[in-house]
């Protein structure tokens, strides 16, 4: 191999595992050490204060600027003692990722000195430039004022020497350029509709929290063989790369044991994201090699997104400690699976109940299904806008391929609800089945006790699945931030739980008993919301076709995709429930689209660069190798067996020919479809053209780089090949 790549080759195989240092105490003494929870709020706070702020936290209570003032004083305290010298208003724009300016706490003192000072004007509000984070027009270059506000309901924490606060942003005009914003509009609009809906079994419900649990997959690599890979570095997944011999076929690696390199990360990141109040617990290894996943105990859904935020940092900090880079991409290797983010979904009430699970009397059981069918219809009537919801130009790469949900959102029931749901569409009578729970299943060798069977099988292949007491969104990219999936999937059933109590109350109000409305309008939305349920292969050709004739989402074009923010149903559901208006809506799209052609230009530049600087310079080096030891044979042999001798060079250098000319040639075709495509004013066309034009060529070209590094002398190929990329040493 190339001297450049031995040397980086080498480096990895002589990584070592980093030897963690494990603290002393166990686990639940060290949780959330870093952060101002209500035990750091409650010794810190006047009670007062303290319990303003809790009112604040629990029931959205206005939080007036003097008690901010206490509240920033208490914190600062707790976090000087914790080491941090700065604060941050810490926000989630509209790239992906997360934002962060720090201040010191110091001021002057008037007398020369310098003294720690953080009020509650600081805590409160923040005005970032408004116009440097994309806006989708929102904000021009000369309006850049915007403001960050704290979100009580999220505790701060401290990195390293930093206090950070999380916060909404917003621009001075009043729309939202951030996640959070409409995520907590619409976690409120879900409580509000889900607690009018719960008074028709529960009076004493006064709120109802949405919860996440996120699933966390992710790739490791060896920090100087990412070094050496351009196109990782730069776009996060390998443009070229031929498949290696042994990848993931023999289905070896899941929850296989961990290598201990990525056992002394995982430790290490576990307790740095324990000591940030992250309550990670699961960890294996994924389908393929290198791939591996996190997850965590449930949360509320606010302090889950921001958890999952914080732990995609955390895990590219902590990888680099231990010479890796993380790959969160969700397609970052060709011929393995990629890597996704599961969003478990459920809804629980303040009295203790899970509304997804079901109960045990025929009451618990008609609560249970009333969120069930309402939670169905809202996926029904919006499949669309939750597939666009999840789309980017990265998770295109992942979804409809044999290892993910196919781009059609439907919902997997299983055997059993599925039963209750068609005897209720079709029952005469008020008659309520009841669900059973898990049975028991006896084997056949002593000591093995009885398995618990659960009441229902699972489908992986299934976008939006129930369960047993929630449902799992399996179609949200690795990278993507978690809020823009629960923002569409949460507006969605605030508004139809809306609708629901609205055609009840108009039944009762003609003299239906409240069981019998009830259950008139579940039988009808069982009826209408039957074309989301699938529970067969979500893989196969036939359920595309059957998807079709069904009335359901088939688009798989990621710029037409994003239309479904702006069909008329979308922007009135959005508008309805107060978490977006046509504005914003209309706003998030122009950055939908001008995301998705960035990351394709970048794609394609880098592509360009790799061919110019690698591929094809080594390509030629290595063919007239090959043309100068066939004239060297015509000087040894006779012209008979020179010609018989060199004849396999000279395929060689033929079939060399044909790929670099259609290299050269495609790139070149590459680079003038992009100068017309960026002449296009409108960015939806753009990133249409972007899409139908030039996304195409990169597979394209990508087939005869991948035949080239099969052909060259592996000791000229510059680039780490796949082989040494896919297997931590």
């Amino acid at each position: 191999m190339s001297t450049l790549r031995f040397r980086v080759v080498e480096k990895a195989f002589q990584a070592k595992a980093l030897e963690v240092p494990m603290p002393s105490e166990r686990p639940s003494e060290y949780f959330a050490k870093k952060v101002f929870n209500r035990e750091k709020m409650f010794k810190y706070l006047p009670t007062a204060v303290y319990a303003k702020l809790v009112d604040a936290m629990d029931n959205g209570a206005v939080l007036d600027r003097a008690i901010a003032d206490k509240v920033a004083e208490g914190m600062k305290c707790w976090a000087m003692e914790m080491g941090a010298t700065h604060y941050t208003h810490w926000f989630q724009p509209l790239t992906e990722g997360t934002a962060e300016k720090h201040d010191s706490f110091i001021e002057h003192d008037g007398k020369g000195g310098m003294i720690e000072e953080f009020s509650g004007k600081l805590l409160v509000q923040q005005e970032p430039d408004a116009s440097s984070f994309p806006s989708g027009g929102i904000r021009n270059t000369f309006e850049a004022r915007g403001y960050s506000a704290w979100d009580p309901s999220s505790p701060v924490f401290v990195v390293d020497d930093t206090l950070c606060i999380p916060t909404v942003f917003i621009a001075y005009t009043g729309e939202s350029l951030d996640y959070k914003a409409p995520l907590l509009k619409a976690l409120r609009a879900v409580n509000k509709a889900a607690v009018e809906v719960c008074h028709y079994f529960n009076p004493d419900v006064k709120k109802v929290m949405a919860y996440l649990g996120w699933e966390q997959e992710y790739f490791l690599v060896d920090e100087g063989l990412y070094a050496a890979r351009p196109d990782l570095l730069l776009t996060g997944r390998t443009l070229m790369g031929h498949e290696a011999s042994k990848n993931q076929q023999l289905e070896d690696h899941y929850f296989g044991a961990i290598p201990t390199r990525v056992a002394a990360f995982m430790k290490d990141l576990e307790v740095q994201a324990l000591e940030l109040g992250i309550p990670v617990k699961t960890r294996h290894n994924e389908v393929a090699p290198n791939q591996f996943e996190l997850a965590p105990i449930f949360e509320e859904c606010n302090l889950a997104v921001d958890h999952n935020m914080l732990i995609m940092s955390l895990m590219r900090k902590v990888a680099r400690t231990h010479g890796f880079r993380v790959l969160l991409h969700e397609k970052p290797f060709k011929g393995v699976n990629g890597s996704g983010k599961h969003n478990n979904w459920s809804l629980g009430t303040d009295t203790g109940i899970l509304l997804m699970a079901p109960g045990k009397t025929a009451e618990e059981n008609l609560r249970f299904i009333t969120f069930v069918v309402n939670t169905l219809m809202a996926v029904y009537r919006h499949n669309g806008l939750l597939k666009a919801s999840i789309m980017s130009a990265t998770n295109a790469h992942r979804l409809g391929a044999n290892e993910a949900p196919p781009a059609i959102i439907s919902s997997f029931l299983g055997e059993q609800l599925s039963k209750v749901l068609d005897h209720m569409e079709v029952s005469a009578t008020d008659e309520l089945i009841s669900l059973g729970g898990k049975h028991g299943m006896k084997l056949d060798i002593p000591q093995i006790p009885e398995l618990l069977i659960d009441n229902t099988d699972r489908n992986r292949t299934s976008p939006f699945a129930f369960t047993g007491n929630r449902f799992e969104f399996r179609a949200v990219g690795s990278e993507a931030n978690c809020a823009s999936a629960m923002i569409a999937l949460n507006a969605a059933v605030a508004e139809q739980l809306t609708i629901f109590k609205t055609e009840v109350d108009a039944l009762i109000e003609q003299g239906e008993t409240k069981e019998a409305a009830l259950i008139q309008v579940i039988r009808k939305y069982i009826k209408l919301s039957k074309p989301i349920r699938f529970d067969g292969n979500g893989y196969s050709d036939a359920w595309k076709e059957e998807a079709s004739r069904r009335g359901l989402d088939c688009e798989t074009s990621c710029p037409l995709i994003f239309d479904r923010y702006l069909k008329p149903e979308s922007i009135k559901m959005f508008e309805s429930t107060g978490v977006m208006s046509q504005k914003e809506l209309e706003a998030r799209n122009e950055v939908k689209w001008e995301t998705y052609t960035k990351k394709i230009q970048i794609e394609a530049r880098v592509l360009g660069d790799l061919v110019m600087n690698h591929i094809v310079p080594v390509a030629i080096e290595y063919q007239t190798k090959l043309i100068d030891n066939v004239y060297k044979l015509k000087g040894i042999f006779s012209e008979a067996e020179a010609d018989k001798l060199s004849a396999e060079n000279i395929a060689i250098i033929r079939k060399i020919a044909e790929h670099t000319s259609y290299i050269k040639e495609h790139v070149d075709g590459m680079v003038n479809a992009r100068k017309i495509a960026n002449k296009i004013t409108d960015e939806r066309e753009k990133a249409i053209a972007y899409h139908d034009k030039i996304a195409p060529m990169l597979e394209q070209i990508r087939y005869h780089i991948d035949k080239l590094e099969l052909i060259v002398d592996d000791k000229m190929w510059t680039l780490p090949k796949y082989r040494e990329l896919l297997f931590v040493r």
